[in-house]
């Protein structure tokens, strides 16, 4: 069908289908999708966190990026569920996500088998490698985009588009990485995209880059209570990504004054970050023994600021265990890094 438009209408259009068509691109080519709440997402940023609980974990994940952009969405959910097995010094776990952007809902699925194996360096510290077996699979439903000939200035008819068949992509991928941490400090790197997965829908020599993940802190105030549950703590944290010629750096603070967290971090470093300035992020959460909520906001300081609106993010944490009443196991070793 052809779309007649006249005036400000198709300058606005023409606009939004260049900044899309960008957008699109850089998805395709660039990098994966990314999440502000680093930790509430721990499987997604290394699969050395893969069991590191107290017995199980149950994780849901959901971001809306750039939701000011019209008739278009960029949306990404995480669902994940793990379990620690200490009598192994072990962890596993099962991690799906699902990314849909653009009109012509360009979407990624993943699904993932991870594992995971802590070692005792010596009294205090401890490295915890992981890897993650994963299916991947890339659609688009191509009727649901507007091509260029499909607009007209006037009263002029173009015509009709009929897009060449193609396949939806599946294929296979893989990452590892390696988790290092006492009481007080952690770091860790991921390699993820290893086998490089297809992502040409006709065939061509077009692939995933490998990303790399950067990440790191400590906790700079720790205060506990009986039974070493903590009721105070601040933490400084960083996170690098490189992906292709794409890089991403982030910067910030966790305060958690039981039973509430407070957290703000900096996106776009400059020098390494490829674009610098790119965002501030707020973060307002809740914990309890249990339930963990959070919710982030993604103000947009860039060039970008009056057209994005920014982007929202929320998780929901549960954890638990069917030890019964009296029932010991072997002592759960905690990593330090915050809980969002």
């Amino acid at each position: 069908m052809t779309v007649n438009l006249t005036g400000p209408v198709l300058v606005k259009r023409i606009i939004y289908l260049v900044v899309l068509s960008f957008i699109i691109l850089t998805d395709i080519f660039g990098q994966d999708p990314t999440f502000s709440q680093f930790y509430a997402n721990k499987l997604y940023l290394s699969p050395s966190f893969a069991g590191a609980t107290e017995e199980y974990r149950f994780t849901l994940n959901f971001r809306n990026q750039w939701p000011g952009i019209p008739k278009s969405v960029f949306h990404t959910y995480n669902v994940s569920f793990e379990k620690a097995m200490p009598n192994y010094n072990s962890g596993i776990g099962i991690l799906a996500t699902y990314d849909v952007a653009g009109s012509g809902d360009l979407s990624t699925t993943n699904l993932g088998l991870l594992y995971s194996y802590d070692f005792n360096i010596n009294r205090d510290w401890h490295i915890r490698p992981g890897i993650n077996f994963k299916f991947y699979y890339l659609g688009l439903d191509i009727y649901k985009l507007i091509f260029n000939t499909q607009l007209t200035g006037g009263g002029g008819v173009s015509p009709t588009i009929t897009p060449p068949p193609f396949d939806n992509v599946a294929d296979v991928d893989f990452a590892t990485s390696a988790l290092v941490y006492n009481e007080r400090i952690w770091g860790g790197f991921t390699l993820d995209h290893l086998l490089a997965p297809k992502t040409s829908f006709y065939g061509d020599e077009a692939t995933v880059p490998v990303k790399f993940n950067l990440y790191g802190g400590v906790q700079m105030l720790k205060k506990t209570r009986l039974r070493q549950k903590m009721q105070e703590v601040l933490s400084v944290a960083m996170n690098f990504q490189k992906q292709g010629k794409f890089y991403q750096s982030d910067i910030g603070l966790y305060y958690y004054k039981d039973p509430l967290v407070f957290g703000l971090w900096y996106r776009g470093i400059p020098l390494v970050t490829s674009q610098a300035g790119d965002a501030i992020i707020g973060l307002l959460g809740i914990k309890t023994s249990a339930f963990q909520i959070g919710y982030s906001y993604d103000f947009t300081i860039s060039n970008l600021i009056g057209s994005t609106s920014g982007a929202h993010e929320i998780s929901l944490i549960y954890e638990f265990n069917n030890l019964s009443i009296g029932q010991e196991r072997k002592r759960y070793k905690a990593i330090p890094c915050p809980e969002f």
